[in-house]
C-alpha cells in the first residue's frame, strides 16, 4: 500500500498546475536518437514500469526527427485530433498508437485536447530495417509536447523538462525513455545509482573510463522483416516466465558490475557481460510459454565469425543484440580501422542485401 501512495506521490510531480491555453498555435521540431541496451529490460508491470532495471548506450546517426504542429481547435470537444505524416506519406495505420499515447498521457498534459496537431516524422534509417524504431519516434514526439508544454508554461525548469520528457516517452514505448539523454542511461530504481527511477531515465552518474568515451556500434541489418512476435507480446510473455525473477535479479547484479567496469575500463569484463545479456534475452523469449525465436540462421553465423575474430585478432570486438535478429557490433573507436574491414569483408554478406549501419555513441535528443 506504503509503495502505491509513493507511485502516486510521485507521478504528480508532472501534473502541471499553470497552463496557459490561449496560444493560437505553432511548431517544433525535435530529433531524438534509438538506443542500445547493454542489460536488458524484458518484463514489464503495469503502466509501463520495468521488471528490472536497464542501462544502453545512446546512439548518435540512427534517429528520428519529428516536426509536430499545433494549431487552436476551433470549437472544443473531447476528443483528440490529430494526423500522422512518415516521410510525407499520411499514415493512418499510425495513428492507432498515438491515440493510445495520447490517453496515456493526457493528465499530464492537459492541453492536449484543445489543439489539432500535425505530426510529421521521419527516420535517418530505413523505417523497415528492422531497427526499433519506437525509441527514437516517442522520444522525439514527447520532447515536441515539452517544448509546447513550455511555450504554455515558461516557468519549467529546464531539469524537470528533461525528466518529465523521458516520463513521456517511457508511456509510449518503455525504452524510449533513455533515447532523452545520452551518453549512457538509466532506467529502473537501482539502489547502486543515485537518481535512478522507475518512471523516467536518468543520464548515468559516475566516471566513465576513457576506454567507453565514443564507442562503436555498427549495426548489421539480418532481417528487415517483421518480428513475428512484438516486444510487447514478449515483455507479457514474462509474467509466470519459470525464470523471470532470477533474470531480474541478475540484470539489477549486472549493473552493479557493469558500474565498476565503466569506471576501471576493463573492456574483457565488459564484452564478457555484454554478451552474456544479450543471450540472456534470447533465452528468455525461447523458454516463455509460448516460446519463439527471433534469431535468424545469419545471426548466429555473424556471432560465430565474432568469436573467431576475436581470438585470433586480440582486437575488443563483441556484440549486443535487440528484441530481434539484428546484430549491434560493439568496438572502441582506436580498434575501429581493423575492426571495420573485418565486418566489411567477412560479415556483410550475412546481412540483407548487404545492408548495415556505421553509428557510435551520441548524447541524446535536441530540439532543431
Amino acid at each position: 500500500m506504503f509503495v502505491k501512495i509513493l507511485f502516486c506521490m510521485t507521478i504528480e510531480q508532472f501534473i502541471p498546475t499553470n497552463l496557459n491555453t490561449n496560444a493560437n498555435g505553432g511548431a517544433v521540431t525535435w530529433s531524438s536518437p534509438s538506443n542500445i541496451a547493454l542489460v536488458k529490460y524484458w518484463g514489464k508491470k503495469e503502466h509501463q514500469i520495468p521488471e528490472n532495471q536497464s542501462i544502453s548506450f545512446t546512439l548518435n546517426t540512427c534517429k528520428t526527427i519529428t516536426k509536430l504542429s499545433y494549431s487552436k481547435k476551433e470549437t472544443s470537444n473531447n476528443n483528440f485530433s490529430f494526423k500522422v505524416f512518415l516521410d510525407g506519406d499520411h499514415k493512418e495505420d499510425f495513428e492507432p498508437k498515438i491515440k493510445t499515447f495520447f490517453e496515456r498521457i493526457e493528465p499530464y498534459l492537459p492541453f492536449l485536447k484543445a489543439y489539432h496537431f500535425k505530426i510529421e516524422t521521419e527516420n535517418t534509417f530505413p523505417h523497415s530495417s528492422g531497427i526499433a524504431s519506437s525509441a527514437s519516434g516517442m522520444s522525439a514526439l514527447a520532447m515536441c509536447l515539452m517544448s509546447i508544454e513550455k511555450e504554455l508554461n515558461p516557468e519549467v525548469s529546464d531539469e524537470y523538462f528533461i525528466k518529465k520528457g523521458s516520463f513521456l516517452a517511457r508511456l509510449g514505448s518503455g525504452s524510449a525513455c533513455r533515447s532523452i539523454e545520452g551518453d549512457l542511461v538509466v532506467w529502473g530504481k537501482h539502489n547502486d545509482i543515485e537518481g535512478s527511477s522507475d518512471l523516467f531515465g536518468v543520464k548515468y552518474p559516475y566516471q566513465v573510463h576513457d576506454n567507453f568515451k565514443n564507442y562503436q556500434d555498427t549495426i548489421l541489418l539480418v532481417d528487415k522483416g517483421e518480428k513475428q512476435v512484438s516486444s510487447t507480446v514478449g515483455h507479457n510473455l514474462m509474467h509466470g516466465h519459470p525464470f523471470a525473477q532470477e533474470r531480474f535479479k541478475q540484470a539489477e547484479k549486472n549493473i552493479t558490475k557493469l558500474k565498476t567496469i565503466l569506471a576501471c575500463g576493463d573492456l574483457e569484463a565488459f564484452i564478457a557481460l555484454v554478451e552474456s545479456e544479450a543471450l540472456t534475452l534470447h533465452a528468455m523469449m525461447m523458454t516463455s510459454m509460448p516460446y519463439f525465436i527471433l534469431m535468424k540462421p545469419n545471426t548466429l553465423e555473424i556471432i560465430n565469425k565474432i568469436w573467431s575474430f576475436r581470438k585470433q585478432s586480440g582486437l575488443h570486438i563483441s556484440f549486443t543484440l535487440d528484441a530481434g535478429a539484428n546484430v549491434h557490433i560493439l568496438y572502441p573507436e582506436n580498434e575501429a580501422e581493423a575492426i571495420l574491414e573485418f565486418i566489411k569483408t567477412e560479415l556483410v554478406a550475412y546481412c540483407q542485401n548487404g545492408h548495415y549501419i556505421c553509428d557510435r555513441i551520441g548524447f541524446g535528443a535536441k530540439k532543431l
